[in-house]
């Protein structure tokens, strides 16, 4: 099993602990966000598989902001930093995220061979 990558750069940084700042703040309390873990998930989704467009997701409307931020949160793997579930984040970098080239290809497939049968 691959490490999880955590080599981030000083912007990214910055960006992820504002996403973090948002999140804290934005959040109910009974959510009981940890300030660490949320950075550590956001990171790992970042670096290991799924880059997101971090400026973007800074700057989304609350709903859309939390449908990541929050998927992000409960479909991460913390063994490999990738996204588990077909989670697809709004916020990805256009087909970065291989689950959801694979879903899509998948879906596309049975699409097209139902559509043959006929």
């Amino acid at each position: 099993m691959s490490r999880i990558n955590w080599k981030i750069t000083e912007e990214d940084d910055a960006l992820i602990d504002a996403i973090v700042e948002r999140a804290l703040k934005d959040s109910p309390d009974e959510l009981e966000l940890d300030k660490l873990d949320l950075a550590m998930d956001l990171t790992a989704c970042h670096l290991n598989g799924c880059p997101l467009r971090l400026k973007e997701l800074l700057e989304a409307d609350d709903f859309n902001f939390a449908h990541d931020v929050f998927g992000i949160r409960n479909h991460i793997d913390r063994m490999t930093g990738k996204l588990t579930g077909f989670f697809e984040p709004r916020f990805a970098e256009v087909d970065a995220c291989p689950p959801m080239k694979s879903a899509s290809t998948a879906a596309s497939a049975a699409i097209t061979n139902t559509r043959s049968r006929s």
